[in-house]
């Protein structure tokens, strides 16, 4: 696995841990929330992530939209349908996304090293 990928997965998960061992219901509900949208549901997860990634572009946070290529990569989403969500997310956000898109790409391109 690449340093940028196992840096980023090493990060999460030791902040989430410390986070949680803190026992804030709010936060442990908001959490529960996040999984659940996340599940298979009408929509597919695949779905699913592929528009937690569009919003995470929007919205310009690179943690989520690392997190999220992850998931997409994980699923099986393919580089094809990547550039789409790119397309997508770089419409509805405008140029400003672009910066985020290059990082998407970057990282994406780790992920798509580590099953080559």
């Amino acid at each position: 696995m690449s340093n940028l990928i196992q840096e980023f997965n090493d990060y999460r998960t030791r902040m989430n841990e410390v986070i949680l061992s803190k026992d804030n219901l709010v936060i442990k509900r908001l959490w529960n929330l996040d999984t659940n949208t996340y599940a298979e549901g009408a929509l597919s997860t695949k779905t699913k992530e592929m528009m937690g990634l569009v919003a995470s572009m929007v919205l310009r946070c690179d943690d989520c939209i690392k997190y999220h290529l992850g998931k997409c990569h994980e699923l099986g989403v393919n580089t094809a349908e990547l550039y789409e969500i790119f397309a997508v997310a770089n419409i509805v956000g405008g140029t400003i996304v672009i910066p985020h898109t290059r990082r998407a790409a970057e990282y994406w391109e780790e992920l798509q090293a580590t099953t080559a």
